[in-house]
């Protein structure tokens, strides 16, 4: 049985219920707090899990989105938080020190120039 989430439009409540698929939509809902009939479903997010290849296919498309963005900062951290959202791994707080930077509008040389080691080879 799914649960659906609903707020109580007369007591500003919000609830949850369980319902059979073909209950919803003609089984009445009462508030559980005040018994009122005067509610409202909330939407909730869906999350759609994908599979490694697909996530890795993605970052391809995005890395490949990448090139000329040198002159726009902003949108080069964009697509960084994206690619790095789409990985579901903890990315190291170097990552988050750039993408920062990139947001505040600072040129990728010019970060590379601040903290050259971030540029760094880490097998040294």
């Amino acid at each position: 049985m799914p649960t659906y989430n609903f707020t109580c439009n007369q007591c500003q409540k919000p609830f949850e219920i369980f319902l059979l698929y073909s209950e919803y939509g003609k089984t009445p809902v009462h508030c559980p707090h005040c018994q009122s009939q005067n509610v409202r479903r909330l939407l909730t997010k869906v999350r759609i899990a994908k599979s490694e290849e697909s996530r890795f296919e993605s970052a391809a498309d995005e890395l490949d989105s990448l090139a000329g963005m040198e002159d726009n900062p902003q949108a080069l951290a964009r697509a960084m938080r994206k690619m790095g959202e789409q990985a579901g791994e903890d990315l190291p707080p170097e990552f988050n020190e750039m993408t920062k930077r990139l947001e505040a509008g600072q040129s990728p040389a010019e970060i590379e120039k601040d903290l050259p080691e971030l540029g760094a080879d880490s097998a040294d």
